[in-house]
């Protein structure tokens, strides 16, 4: 039976959450944190989660099994601003249980 997991949102006000994750509705985290509300809306998940945007655009922590990026994500991420070696989108990053105790934070706006 799939459980909620943590994850812990570091918004862009340097805030950090620690949120309760559905691992049975294939949400992903774009998702999670537009229903916390950790983000202005309009200000992250522009494109829908279609990695046409990089408006959720987040730094992972720490070190947990991710899926590997596709060629929309990296083609993405190669045109994003704020860009570092551990971006990620965060429409790209659907939540598993293998994800309990994720850390990230959410990249600047622009």
């Amino acid at each position: 039976m799939a459980q909620d997991i943590t994850i812990k949102i570091t918004d862009r006000d340097g805030v950090t959450h620690e949120v309760q994750a559905p691992t049975d509705m294939n949400m992903n985290i774009m998702e999670l944190v537009r229903s916390y509300e950790l983000a202005p809306e309009g200000t992250i998940g522009i494109c829908g989660g279609m990695a046409m945007c990089a408006s959720c655009q987040c730094y992972v922590l720490n070190d947990v099994p991710l899926p590997e990026k596709n060629p929309d994500e990296e083609a993405m991420l190669w045109e994003a601003f704020n860009v570092k070696d551990n971006s990620r989108l965060g429409c790209q990053l659907h939540i598993t249980e293998a994800m309990d105790g994720l850390e990230i934070e959410l990249a600047p706006e622009s």
